[in-house]
């Protein structure tokens, strides 16, 4: 009789077992993911339980930004027309959150307040040796990955700061945008060339310009070492036009200083000084 029971308590407790396993599969397999909407006009702003460490789209239609310098427990959603896309984003607390986001012409939510039951989880702990790799050589490749998706947005659109350009034989170059975004300024160049001769780029440099007042006026220029090229070309050819991207630490410039963008052409002469007003990078879009 003790045996028959002792089967019995066995069999009920591999049931239970079984149940309680099963019911934890069907759970992890009904995890939700909620449907984010935004545009190219309205800034959607969504405010994290933890501090923002990292976020990213899945589709260039899409940007999210959030101050990577400073951690914060905002992040702000754009996206353009075109396919549905994905968000992730992992806060300093290691939860994981995860969205399906689509483009919407007309909007009626502006604010998302994420509460911590929102995480789809956590990520994997790693071996207490590789952590402080791993991270510096994240922080390097996800800052590039971000500067040149929110660069590869920026060309697409068609906003324009206002009419910076210049020309010589034939060769146009041009500022088209200046956007300030978290903690940067990105300029949106263009270089046209109408010439019948393709044009070999030797340099393109962006420097500061402080006009010295006085009797015995003199110029001084500070090189600004870029932080990111998005798309810099090494030749432009005949009829062809080009544009790309500089990403800059943002500045900004009292009036008696301008920026001079600098286009200088390998074995030729066809070079460009192009001024930027204090008015144009203390007014960004």
């Amino acid at each position: 009789m003790k045996k028959y029971t002792i089967i019995s308590i066995l069999l009920v407790t591999c049931c239970l077992a079984s149940q309680l396993c099963s019911a934890q599969t069907i759970a992890q397999k009904t995890i939700v993911i909620d449907t984010i909407y935004a545009n190219d006009t309205k800034n959607v702003a969504m405010f994290f339980p933890q501090p923002i460490r990292q976020g990213i789209t899945g589709a260039d239609n899409f940007i999210f930004t959030y101050n990577r310098e400073k951690e914060n427990y905002l992040g702000l959603l754009q996206g353009k027309p075109g396919k549905e896309s994905n968000l992730l984003v992992i806060n300093r607390d290691g939860s994981i959150f995860s969205y399906i986001v689509v483009y919407k012409k007309n909007l009626s939510k502006f604010n998302y307040f994420i509460p911590k039951s929102g995480s789809i989880g956590n990520e994997k702990p790693v071996i207490k040796d590789s952590i402080s790799v791993a991270s510096a050589e994240s922080g390097i490749d996800n800052t590039d990955y971000y500067y040149q998706k929110f660069s590869s947005y920026l060309l697409e659109r068609k906003q324009r700061v206002g009419r910076i350009r210049k020309r010589t034989e034939g060769i146009v170059l041009s500022v088209e945008n200046i956007v300030f975004n978290t903690e940067e300024l990105y300029f949106v160049i263009e270089i046209k060339n109408n010439s019948t001769l393709d044009y070999d780029l030797n340099f393109l440099k962006l420097s500061i310009e402080t006009r010295q007042k006085g009797k015995r006026k003199s110029l001084q220029r500070l090189y600004q070492e870029p932080l990111f090229k998005y798309n810099l070309p090494s030749k432009i050819k005949e009829n062809e036009t080009i544009r790309f991207v500089y990403v800059l630490p943002k500045f900004s410039l009292s009036n008696d200083r301008r920026v001079i963008l600098e286009l200088n052409e390998k074995d030729g002469e066809r070079n460009i000084e192009l001024k930027i007003s204090h008015r144009n990078i203390n007014n960004p879009n």
